[in-house]
């Protein structure tokens, strides 16, 4: 599995998506709950960002039509969407956020 650093841990605010682009594919990268996750940036349901949405109890809320995503899962848990999103790999090394694009099963 490889790693790549997407960001410093001194940039992320708590609760607040930062979007990040690895090789070509959109991620939102958030900081919350003591926690680093990584979530495919594109809502399943409606191909809008989701670093614009809010966060929220380990959720992550599309801004255009409320679907809510896990994101230690990836699975929807609010309607419209149905498909989940894919969630990546976080690793941290001193100030590094490290994100692999091989998909946690």
């Amino acid at each position: 599995m490889t790693f790549q650093r997407v960001c410093g841990l001194s940039e992320l605010e708590e609760d607040t998506p930062k979007r990040v682009e690895l090789d070509g594919t959109p991620v939102s990268v958030v900081l919350t709950e003591g926690e680093v996750f990584a979530i495919n940036d594109i809502c399943s349901h409606a191909n809008v960002s989701l670093s614009e949405g809010e966060v929220d109890d380990c959720h992550i809320e599309c801004w255009l039509h409320g679907s809510r995503f896990d994101l230690r899962s990836g699975k929807p848990d609010a309607l419209p969407a149905t498909r989940p999103v894919p969630v990546y790999p976080v690793k941290i090394e001193g100030d590094d956020v490290l994100v692999s694009l091989s998909q946690e099963s």
